[in-house]
């Protein structure tokens, strides 16, 4: 799941545990939760917010066990993934929106749906010593969505990036990610890492900002994305309507 502290402008949102973060519903839900809080204790004031995780992983992606798990045999993993990918959508968008800016402090691997969590924070500050970034789509054999292509653009841009990322599945290490321009400051591990990333929370909370400007600001920048995003999820809610005639 997620803890959150705050240390005075600065929420610290902490996936925790010794496993592999991998975003299934509960944990979706855990980390949407949190974000509502941040949303609503930020209000008023100049905030930042820092994403880490504990463990060899900052997150291994969408969770395919549990999708493939059927206990009740009333759904399918077709179902269960659809399920996982509603809301992870949901969160992108609210990560996108999120009135403050946001730090992504990459302390292990990001793998699939963990890069892109990371590829949401306006900043990624990463550990040398431990840690890919990897998209694992191809490599899986699965399709990749029109909203991640959109976020794809936007990070990474229309040349090597999305190429190297998401047409070859290159393994980035963080100075590869570095040079590549996906990352913003390569530190030595996980502590230096987090250490760094709280001292930049409290640079940008500093600048004292109004968090609503800044959320609407990246709200243009990524317009095309969200409106891809709320594209697929008005497509899936008319699916679920369909099929429960």
């Amino acid at each position: 799941m997620c803890t959150l502290e705050k240390r005075g402008g600065v929420f610290i949102l902490t996936l925790t545990g010794d496993g592999e973060h991998r975003l299934n519903p509960s944990l979706i839900d855990s980390i949407r939760a949190a974000l509502a809080r941040v949303r609503s204790e930020s209000s008023g004031s100049s905030s930042a917010l820092i994403t880490k995780a504990t463990g060899k992983f900052f997150s291994n992606g969408l969770d395919l066990d549990w999708a493939r798990r059927n206990t009740d045999h009333t759904t399918t993993f077709a179902d269960r993934l659809r399920q996982i990918s509603i809301k992870f959508r949901s969160l992108v968008r609210d990560l996108i929106s999120l009135p403050l800016p946001t730090i992504a402090a990459v302390t292990g691997h990001a793998v699939a749906g963990g890069l892109v969590l990371v590829l949401c924070h306006d900043y990624v500050l990463m550990r040398k010593d431990r840690g890919l970034l990897y998209m694992s789509e191809l490599d899986i054999g699965f399709k990749v969505p029109a909203w991640l292509g959109v976020l794809m653009k936007c990070k990474l841009g229309s040349g090597i990036g999305p190429r190297a990322v998401v047409m070859k599945a290159v393994k980035l290490t963080a100075v590869a990610a570095a040079n590549m321009g996906i990352v913003d400051s390569v530190h030595g591990n996980a502590e230096e890492t987090v250490d760094a990333g709280v001292e930049l929370g409290k640079e940008l909370v500093r600048r004292r900002w109004d968090g609503v400007v800044y959320g609407e600001i990246r709200c243009v920048l990524f317009a095309d994305l969200l409106s891809a995003i709320e594209i697929e999820l008005s497509a899936e809610d008319a699916i679920t309507v369909v099929s429960k005639l």
